[in-house]
């Protein structure tokens, strides 16, 4: 047994040797996905006190609690987005990332005046809602919204590795896949959820309705590293529903306010506010949203 242990621990080794690129040893010391995953669970607990608790939390004691949770982000944030920016630069100070930590930890409330939004618009929009405590409970796509918001924070302050991090973590939770470099509106709400991509560089408007299997992506990965930083993903404008498994392809395509893209629609070009997309054999019919087409189609 120790003898054939052995032989596989040889062979290990050898496979390090000539498996450059997934190998990372003698380097600088990575984000832990453990630490990130954990930040990730705090970070709700501050988002949201007394949802994501074990014992409910009383007024007298929410200062005390909430000054706890945020040191202890803070103090485990900072070590984890110091490791990040040396990636990029190994002189990088202490100092700086405790910096983009507090400014970081400083925009949670904005974060929260838009989750407040997001709560309501699933409220208002989900008829199998009893009440705002289901959907903040319940709804996978609160969790993936709240922690993609956040991440978004870190990202907009340059943070590498570590909003993604996030991000895969309620992904892996919720089947929910948003970029943190998406740009969402306010009163956003995904119906169900699951199967949902929202590209890096896509730009939501406000009062957005996304439903189960709904991809923002872009139209090639051809060309890459390449297009790295170049609009690639759609741009929905305010108040528009996209229904199940629809798919909107390219940076320089715009679904105009007002829109309604219907289910399995596969979309590679802009169409002007009041539209109503719908799939027709191998491509799309675009249409006048205030025009009846059918009595169940007016929307």
């Amino acid at each position: 047994m120790e003898h054939d242990l052995g032989k596989a621990t040889d062979a290990i080794l050898r496979s390090y040797e000539t498996g450059g690129g997934i190998n990372h040893v003698d380097g600088a010391n990575l984000p832990s996905k453990r630490a990130v995953a954990a930040i990730c669970e705090d970070l709700l607990q501050l988002l949201f006190p007394g949802f994501h608790d074990a014992e409910p939390i009383h007024s007298q004691h929410l200062p005390r609690v909430t000054s706890h949770r945020v040191f202890t982000i803070a103090e485990r944030l900072a070590e984890e987005v110091c490791k990040s920016q040396r990636l990029g630069d190994p002189n990088c100070p202490n100092e700086g990332s405790m910096k983009i930590t507090r400014d970081f930890l400083g925009g949670i409330p904005q974060v929260r005046e838009l989750l407040k939004t997001d709560v309501c618009a699933a409220f208002e929009g989900d008829p199998a809602a009893g009440a705002s405590d289901e959907v903040i409970l319940s709804y996978p796509f609160i969790e993936a919204i709240a922690i993609q918001r956040s991440a978004h924070v870190l990202y907009a302050l340059g943070v590498s590795l570590i909003p993604r991090m996030m991000t895969e973590w309620a992904h892996s939770r919720t089947g929910i896949d948003i970029h943190p470099g998406a740009h969402i509106g306010s009163h956003f709400f995904i119906d169900h959820g699951t199967g949902v991509v929202v590209g890096e560089t896509s730009v939501l408007g406000t009062h957005v309705k996304l439903y189960q299997g709904v991809s923002l992506i872009a139209k090639s990965l051809a060309g890459g590293q390449a297009l790295r930083g170049q609009k690639r993903h759609p741009s929905i404008e305010d108040h528009v529903t996209i229904y199940a498994n629809a798919t909107i392809m390219g940076g320089d395509t715009v679904i105009g306010a007002g829109s309604t893209v219907g289910a399995s629609v596969f979309l590679t070009h802009s169409v002007p506010p009041r539209s109503l997309v719908l799939a027709e054999g191998q491509g799309v019919r675009v249409l006048e949203k205030d025009r009846k087409v059918a009595d169940n189609w007016m929307i």
